[in-house]
């Protein structure tokens, strides 16, 4: 969970080139969006979730950390293809090509859907699984519109 918020926080960012600004309001609304969730996902980890001692044995957790391994490379794959898909200074839509974009038009948001899917399905706490299905109610809507 740490390792994908520092890589979408920080590193994420320096990786792209160029790109349409993000409006202030939007920024604002992620950002508070982004605190409201890690608080909520760390506080029902540390305070009230609890595991039986063979949990990282069972199928459910080792289910859910390859599915949340798995989409983290999809997104970051996918992500590393949409960034390069122009070249400096060129403009206009592009159809990415490779990866999982040879089977879903949204790679990065199936990705990312599916991550928070496995972590939900790795940690089993209702906070996770309501942040997996708001990733995809608004990741599904964005790839939607996106496919269009």
């Amino acid at each position: 969970f740490l390792f994908l918020v520092c890589y979408r926080a920080l590193i994420f960012p320096l990786l792209i080139r160029e790109g349409k600004p993000t409006p202030f309001f939007t920024f604002v609304l992620a950002l508070l969006f982004c605190i409201f969730n890690g608080y909520l996902q760390g506080r029902s980890l540390s305070n009230y979730a609890t595991y039986p001692l063979g949990w990282l044995k069972d199928p459910c957790f080792i289910t859910g950390f390859i599915g949340w391994l798995l989409g983290m490379a999809i997104n970051i794959h996918s992500d590393h293809i949409l960034r390069n898909l122009r070249k400096p200074g060129e403009t206009g839509y592009k159809i990415p090509r490779g990866g999982m974009f040879e089977y879903v038009s949204g790679a990065n948001f199936f990705g990312e859907i599916l991550e928070w899917f496995g972590f939900a399905l790795a940690c089993c706490t209702i906070e996770s699984l309501a942040f997996a299905l708001c990733t995809l109610l608004i990741l599904g809507s964005r790839a939607r519109q996106h496919h269009q």
